[in-house]
């Protein structure tokens, strides 16, 4: 039932199911040059794979989130861990482009799964008015978290095993999310929203131009998040100045450009843990829809400054930290302004149709990172495009209605 605490036993199940998913989900960029090199791929083929990956995701968030508003949530998980696994058990036997990119949809829905369009949608029925902003915000920064670990904890383990064993590996740290069940029990909605229907909350959001609004502004944060995350380490490893020896990376042990890479991802989700809670720490005080966005706007600045001046590993530390602390803050503003609006009743399905547009925008950054690679040598114009889309994503929020919708048809 819902309650006035902040942390409770649904939103620390919840920070566990995000935390194992997100961390195998952020590794995979750590794999590109691995299975390229080892098959004698282009770019572009394993690239396609986790486009397809992504896309799958975002297709499968909006079945995963009425899964769960109609046959119980725990119900959606399991099946989210089950495709999970099995996708990756599949993925280490795969040989072929073709057979990776098939079995990448099965990953995609198991990352739907076990992700945001499912958990946030238990995390906020269960907190209070006053503390759903923030908790949305610690479950968000506990997919960040698992993001710290898990490009690191790929690299390690690709150390000692191959890439087909460390993908069985991870299949099994995904069954262990499954210990978090018992925990995961949230109330469904008020009286009032139990008594609207699916097809009539979603006919009344369709005609809505605010969540048009909305679905547009979430396409850029899926664009640059998964290209960044598929793209970076190899961005890093081959457009970076060399790491010095006597430097502070070097002393720590990166004496690498391809070590930086993976400790760039690490980075990234480390500064977003802080982002993240700011964020929602800010979205309880101030309108969701300006704080996006800024938010936005902060990531095509940093994003410009980055590419147009010369990559060295200060800047890319730079970078890491300053985009991570805008990383996945836009997931709880996001999810708490269609909370806001439309209700919790059937949070899951409207966030998850939402979360389509940001998986498109997934696709089309990790997809189009690796075909314009493979044209032109070089990352340059894929990561100009996304400076265009995140300032997009910066001026459709503005003509947000930030008011709830039965308030307006009243």
């Amino acid at each position: 039932m819902q309650t006035d605490r902040l942390i409770t036993p649904v939103l620390i199940a919840g920070c566990i199911v995000l935390l194992i998913g997100f961390a195998i989900r952020a590794s995979f960029g750590v794999f590109q040059i691995p299975i390229a090199a080892e098959f004698g791929w282009p770019r572009a083929e394993f690239s396609l794979a986790i486009a397809i990956q992504n896309l799958a995701w975002g297709v499968g968030q909006p079945i995963f989130g009425a899964i769960a508003d109609r046959f119980g949530d725990r119900k959606a998980i399991v099946l989210g861990v089950i495709c999970y696994a099995a996708g990756l058990v599949l993925s280490a036997g795969a040989t072929s482009p073709e057979a990776h990119q098939l079995l990448e949809i099965l990953v995609g829905f198991g990352i739907a799964g076990m992700g945001f369009g499912v958990i946030l949608a238990i995390v906020g029925r269960a907190a209070s008015d006053e503390n759903r902003s923030m908790a949305l915000a610690i479950a968000t920064a506990a997919g960040s978290a698992g993001q710290v670990v898990g490009a690191p904890a790929a690299e390690y383990l690709l150390a000692f095993y191959s890439w087909q064993e460390v993908f069985v590996i991870f299949a099994a740290v995904v069954g262990l999310s499954l210990l978090a069940l018992p925990m995961m029990r949230a109330p469904t909605a008020t009286k009032a929203e139990l008594e609207e229907s699916l097809g009539s909350i979603l006919g009344k959001a369709f005609r809505d131009p605010s969540y048009a609004l909305i679905f547009v502004g979430f396409f850029s944060c899926g664009y640059q998040l998964a290209f960044i995350t598929a793209h970076f380490p190899a961005l890093v490893t081959e457009m970076c100045g060399p790491i010095e020896p006597g430097t502070t990376l070097y002393s720590m042990g990166i004496t690498t450009t391809s070590a930086l890479g993976a400790v760039s991802i690490s980075l990234i989700g480390l500064a977003n843990i802080a982002g993240t809670l700011y964020a929602g720490y800010l979205g309880k005080r101030y309108s969701r829809k300006y704080l996006l966005a800024g938010i936005y706007m902060g990531r095509t600045i940093v994003a410009a400054l980055f590419i147009a001046l010369p990559i060295t590993p200060f800047s890319v530390i730079l970078f890491s930290v300053a985009m991570g602390a805008l990383w996945l803050a836009t997931v709880p503003l996001t999810s708490g302004l269609v909370a806001h609006i439309y209700g919790l009743r059937y949070m899951g399905t409207l966030y998850g149709l939402v979360f389509f547009s940001h998986q498109l925008g997934s696709f089309l950054g990790v997809w189009l990172g690796g075909t314009l690679y493979d044209a032109t040598g070089s990352y340059v114009a894929v990561w100009w495009v996304g400076v265009g889309v995140g300032l997009l994503s910066a001026i459709v929020h503005l003509p947000v209605k930030e008011v709830p919708l039965r308030l307006r048809t009243a």
